[in-house]
């Protein structure tokens, strides 16, 4: 091995020990946790959130208690209130022409309207309004049909949810 082997190996490990020591510096963290900045999980978990008014509004509202609270339930003395109003829409996207214009397959939309209080004050954080669509296949059973278009508003819910979530975490990361 030559002098300048020996130079470049060496040079190679440098890099090698250099690179390494730049990627231990990385940390990486979930962009709504705790941190210095702020304590958003913190504020997140003392939001009470309305009573539902039908299944889908409950099932929104079940997963977002769950996503805001980590999976505790909702907080004793919250310091946030949040009013939801949830609906849902189930559309036709495919007709058959030759039959009796049944819908073969359809879309399942779960809207919702929120905002975001202070307890105390009353005063509005966050105010908003959200939608998720969940797409459906239409079975030629009836109770088949009824079961995929609970699943979808399901899926659509849980979607919802999380997005909600989302929004409520950078409102109040702010």
């Amino acid at each position: 091995m030559s002098l300048s082997d020996k130079a470049r190996s060496v040079t190679r490990l440098a890099a090698i020990v250099a690179m390494f020591g730049a990627i231990a510096g990385c940390q990486v963290r979930p962009l709504y946790s705790e941190g210095a900045t702020g304590a958003p999980a913190q504020k997140l978990a003392s939001i009470e959130v309305s009573e539902a008014e039908d299944r889908v509004g409950q099932e929104v509202r079940n997963r977002l208690i769950f996503l805001v609270a980590g999976g505790a339930g909702e907080p004793a003395n919250a310091e946030y209130k949040l009013a939801l109003n949830v609906t849902r829409t189930v559309t036709g996207v495919l007709y058959e022409t030759d039959e009796a214009d049944t819908a073969d397959a359809g879309r399942v939309t779960v809207t919702a309207d929120y905002n975001l209080s202070r307890a105390d004050t009353g005063q509005t954080v966050k105010s908003g309004n959200r939608r998720a669509v969940a797409l459906v296949d239409f079975p030629d059973q009836e109770f088949a049909k009824l079961r995929a278009i609970r699943d979808a508003e399901n899926r659509a819910a849980r979607e919802l949810a999380e997005i909600i979530r989302a929004d409520l975490a950078a409102a109040l990361g702010r």
